[in-house]
């Protein structure tokens, strides 16, 4: 099996297309998949010399396998690290990077704004292991500057965050964490690699929910986690001996899911700021917040670290004789073209209600914190005509001023 040989000064959106591609002796276009859990051995001593596991040898599919490899390199190129770890879903992916990183008595800094699995990790989790964990809100400077004047061993956080699209400012946060000491996981999923580039600022891992963008259409699980070879020589053992191992085939998927990357996520932010601006100018709406618009309380900051607004966006109803819950479920049970889903990134519209389903086991005062209430929706927009989208949205949101 011989690696692509491609030019070294290649533009990301060709990596993306090319990166990482093994061919076999058949010289396939599209890459192959290799369906296998297992590899042979043409002599007992072949087999000896693969376990010593440098890693120029197949010897099994839970420690690495020829398709996810390709996935693993075309990754880790577009993103910029030299390594990339693929998992079977992104909070496989969360799991491995916090725990293959930590120990009892270590201690972690979380912002808590986070999706709720990777808060129940952070939090409940992490201090069933013995580990001291200290949650503050990511977007004040100066709570970073307290949590993080004693040593640290790790901290996380999500960027913007699900799902009310707050914002931690990493120039500031990366380098007050590696001088307590501490490595920095960041969880890219909603800016996406193609908008937001956490290692330009100095971090060390960062985690992605590849079932959301990079799959982008719907059809698979798989998590992804990049790092340099020092957190990998950490991680390595852990992944291999844990086996949160990605199916060859979603590995597949995945690759063809990166090679329109670029081109979807530009296309759905451009939608999702037409989407927003009328959005915000609804009577029914009460608030909306997207990277991309002006009234985000923290724009001047997602300008300086994203390049485009996403295809997230965060819209308040306003309640209807009180029932703000019930405002918002009348507006999502008339959509026709957006789906009631609780996935983001695919090309098709969804839209979900984080207080009754990807949040629901906070309690009022913890949603209330994170400021997810009764009638906040989360709307994860597509690659149907922006047009459509925003008459799909009008239909309900006009039917409660009528």
């Amino acid at each position: 099996m011989a690696m692509s040989d491609l030019p070294d000064d290649l533009n990301p959106a060709t990596l993306l297309v090319h990166g990482g591609t093994r061919r076999s002796q058949f010289e396939e276009t599209s890459e192959a998949i290799y369906l296998t859990s297992g590899f042979v051995y043409g002599s007992a001593e072949a087999a000896e010399a693969a376990f010593v596991n440098d890693g120029s040898r197949f010897v099994y599919s839970r420690f690495r396998n020829p398709t996810v490899a390709m996935f693993e390199d075309r990754l880790a190129q577009y993103e910029g690290y030299p390594r990339c770890f693929a998992t079977a879903s992104g909070m496989a992916a969360v799991h491995a990077a916090v725990f293959g990183l930590l120990k009892a008595g270590d201690r972690l800094v979380a912002s808590r704004a986070l999706f709720g699995s990777c808060l129940y990790i952070v939090s409940d989790l992490a201090k069933r292991f013995g580990i001291e964990s200290v949650i503050i809100d990511g977007t004040k400077n100066e709570e970073w500057e307290k949590a993080l004047s004693v040593p640290t061993n790790l901290v996380f956080l999500e960027t913007p965050s699900n799902p009310c699209l707050e914002v931690v400012d990493l120039e500031h946060v990366v380098p007050l964490a590696h001088k307590a000491g501490a490595k920095v996981v960041v969880d890219n999923v909603f800016a996406t690699p193609v908008l937001q580039k956490p290692r330009q600022y100095g971090v060390d891992v960062v985690v992605y929910s590849a079932t959301k963008h990079i799959d982008g259409q719907g059809r698979c699980l798989g998590g992804a986690i990049l790092c340099d070879d020092e957190v990998a020589a950490t991680l390595a053992p852990f992944l291999r001996h844990t086996g949160p191992a990605l199916s060859p085939f979603n590995a597949w998927t995945l690759l063809k899911g990166l090679e329109t990357l670029e081109l979807r996520v530009k296309a759905q932010s451009a939608s999702a700021l037409k989407v927003a601006t009328f959005l915000e100018n609804h009577p029914a709406v009460e608030r909306v917040l997207y990277a991309g618009l002006e009234s985000h309380p923290q724009y001047a900051l997602l300008k300086r670290q994203m390049k485009a607004g996403s295809n997230l966006i965060c819209l308040h109803i306003k309640p209807v004789n009180g029932d703000a819950k019930q405002a918002a479920f009348t507006v999502l049970n008339n959509l026709r073209i957006a789906k009631i889903s609780n996935n983001l990134g695919d090309s098709k519209t969804l839209a979900t209600h984080p207080a009754t389903t990807t949040h629901q086991r906070l309690s009022v005062e913890e949603k209330a914190i994170l400021g997810i209430g009764p009638g906040t929706i989360r709307v994860s927009v597509g690659l149907e005509d922006a047009d459509d989208i925003i008459a799909d949205f009008k239909r309900g949101l006009d039917s409660l001023i009528a």
